[in-house]
Parts: C-alpha cells; sequence; structure tokens
C-alpha cells in the first residue's frame, strides 16, 4: 500500500477562478451564442457531472470570459460553498465557481471529486462567518488533503464512481418512464381526444388541500416534508398517506408537480391533489402536467395557486374506459420508477458508508 502525503490542489493540476468580467451581469449582448454558460444553480443541481444548462454566451460573452474543457472539476466559493460537480462539455462560468484540471501524472479527476466531497463540511466551515458565506481563491490554495499515489487513487474511484455509474443509470431510466407516460397522455387526451367529450370543471374530478407548518426537522426521520422545490427535510410525523400529488403554490416554484406513494408531510408553500377516483390519480398527475399551472397562477411579483383557481379551471373529460387503461399502463411504469428510487437510495447510502473508510484509509484497496 502506497503513504499518502499532505498536498494542495494546485500540486495536482490547474486551479483557477472562472471569468466574467463584464458587468452589469444584464447584459444581453453577451448571451444567445453557442458557448454553455454555467452558473451556480447548474453545479448545486447536478448529480457529479453538470449535463444541463439554461444560458449560454455569444462571442463577445465568450471574449470576457473562459471556456473551460469538458472534465473540469468546477467547486462553488460562494453561497453554497463547496458544492461540486465536473463538465461533460466544454462551458464558460462565473468567478464564483473556480476549476480545477488534474495533471494526469499526479491526480484522478474523480479521486479529486471525491475528496472533496468527503471535506466538503470542514470546506463549508471555513467560508462560514461572512455576510455571504464565501472562500477566496488564495485561501482555498492553502488547503492540504490527504492524496495517496495515483494508481491508489485511480482504484479508489473505481470504487466509488461504480456506485455513481449505477445511480446515474437509474436515473436516466427513471426519466425515460416519465417521458413514455407524457407521451402517452398527448398522444390519447390531447391528439386522439373524442370529438363528443365533455367539458367539465377541474374541480369535479379532483379535490386540493392547502399543506400545513412545517414540523420540526428530525435528522435521522423518514417522512420526508415537501416544499413547491421538493423536499425541504425529514420529520417522524405526515399529513398525507398513499398516493399524493404535490402542487407548488407560491412564488418562483408555483406550479411544480412531484408525486408519491408513501407518507409525506405536505408543507404550507405546498398543496395537495387526490382524484376523486382512486385509481386514477396517475391521469390527474399527467393532466396537471400537461396544463401548466403556473400558467394560472394569480399575481406577477408573487404568484399564487389558490383552490378556487384549480377547482375553476376547464378541461375536457375523457371516457373513464380511458382513463382506466392510462392508469393501467403507466402505474406499471410507476411501480417501475419506485423500485428505481429505492435502489437509488441504497447505493447513495454505502456510497456515502464507503467514502470516509476509503479517505481515511480504514478501507483499503488492492490495486496494480
Amino acid at each position: 500500500m502506497s503513504e499518502w502525503r499532505e498536498l494542495k490542489l494546485a500540486d495536482l493540476g490547474t486551479f483557477q477562478r472562472g471569468r466574467s468580467r463584464h458587468r452589469p451581469r444584464y447584459a444581453f449582448h453577451l448571451y444567445g451564442g453557442k458557448y454553455p454558460f454555467v452558473q451556480t444553480s447548474e453545479v448545486r443541481t447536478a448529480r457529479k457531472y453538470i449535463k444541463e444548462y439554461e444560458q449560454t454566451y455569444s462571442e463577445v460573452g465568450l471574449e470576457q470570459s473562459k471556456l473551460w474543457p469538458k472534465d473540469t472539476l468546477c467547486i462553488k466559493i460562494a453561497a453554497n460553498i463547496a458544492e461540486l460537480a465536473i463538465l461533460s462539455f466544454d462551458a464558460c462560468f462565473p468567478d464564483s465557481i473556480l476549476g480545477f484540471i488534474p495533471d494526469e501524472d499526479e491526480a484522478d479527476l474523480d479521486f479529486i471529486y471525491y475528496t472533496l466531497t468527503h471535506f466538503q463540511r470542514e470546506l463549508k466551515h471555513i467560508g462560514e462567518g461572512s455576510v455571504q458565506d464565501n472562500i477566496n481563491l488564495g485561501t482555498f490554495q492553502d488547503i492540504l488533503f490527504p492524496i495517496p499515489s495515483l494508481p491508489e487513487q485511480k482504484a479508489i474511484a473505481s470504487v466509488l464512481s461504480s456506485f455513481d455509474d449505477k445511480i446515474d443509470l437509474l436515473h436516466r431510466q427513471n426519466k425515460t418512464l416519465e417521458a413514455m407516460a407524457e407521451t402517452l397522455f398527448r398522444q390519447w387526451f390531447v391528439e386522439e381526444l373524442e370529438e363528443d367529450s365533455n367539458t367539465i370543471f377541474l374541480g369535479d374530478i379532483a379535490y386540493f388541500s392547502n399543506g400545513k407548518s412545517r414540523p420540526e426537522e428530525v435528522p435521522n426521520g423518514s417522512v420526508p416534508i415537501y416544499g413547491g422545490n421538493g423536499i425541504l427535510g425529514y420529520t417522524h410525523q405526515s399529513n398525507s398517506n398513499g398516493f399524493s400529488i404535490i402542487i407548488g403554490r407560491v412564488g418562483a416554484y408555483c406550479g411544480s408537480l412531484f408525486i408519491e406513494n408513501k407518507p409525506i408531510w405536505i408543507s404550507d408553500n405546498a398543496m395537495l391533489a387526490k382524484h376523486i377516483n382512486d385509481s386514477s390519480h396517475s391521469y390527474l398527475f399527467y393532466l396537471l402536467k400537461n396544463l401548466r399551472l403556473n400558467e394560472f397562477a394569480e399575481g406577477s411579483s408573487h404568484p399564487l395557486l389558490t383552490q378556487t383557481l384549480l377547482n375553476s379551471i376547464k378541461i375536457i373529460s375523457p371516457s373513464a374506459e380511458k382513463i382506466s387503461l392510462f392508469c393501467h399502463e403507466t402505474d406499471k411504469w410507476k411501480e417501475k420508477s419506485d423500485f428505481n428510487k429505492l435502489q437509488i437510495e441504497t447505493l447513495e447510502t454505502l456510497r456515502d458508508t464507503l467514502l470516509p473508510k476509503l479517505m481515511s484509509g480504514e478501507v483499503r484497496v488492492d490495486y496494480p
């Protein structure tokens, strides 16, 4: 087994801040080109690899920035500091993100990713205390990390990457299942809708109820607390059991949708939707997605969805037989998706349990 050394990231590769010289940010001539511009939100929501982006730079935008190559490790140094992800394409990013490109003779990219993941809590602590948590390049450059030989780095990274690769595959399977259900809904209930279908109100087939104030979060709780943008924490209580459709009801996440089939707590910035027919919740979920509920929200500065508003939306009512057939098909896909989610949770737990053991040397791996 190799000896581990204390090294700085600068000893292991190229380490620089992103670049975005132009101010103000809303200079429209900088945007709309072919160069991806990754922002801190994309780093935060990525699962190891950044695969999506919303903004692009023009040629002028690129001139005042820098194009980083694929496989650059992006590290946030402002706000939610030490969040990190790897570029899966060439991209620009601002100076609130550090870029690290490993020297292939000294460091393995995946190993550095897992090292920083392991020390994320300590890195966050270093940046605490200012008005907005941040950590500057100079401070980051002085931090020492335990680093083994390159072959051992690769061996450790291979073990941990095997978990993330499987997790990514399961997420992609679920995304495909979701797309299949959405396509079937559009085909049956939009493109092939019967001419003699009746117009009814959404409130005729569904009922809506607002969530309640968040209960106390419990570190080891198993019941997820849902808000308008997803899971906010965990508790031991629940205010909805079984098949639940969660709708973001206020602000930026107004109209966002989530679906669960287990005990959950729905907070007061979300609401619960259920179909009157207990066997038709899948149909209601895809109907709500197709309706684009955020477009019905009241108020431009602070959008709001209310029960009264939702109940009054007019929809076309297909036959009960067709709804039943749709739910029969999509419920099978949902069952597969739920099974995948359980596998994902198990794999994430195993990975997160193994990570500190590998990084501390408690568990060692064989390597050539």
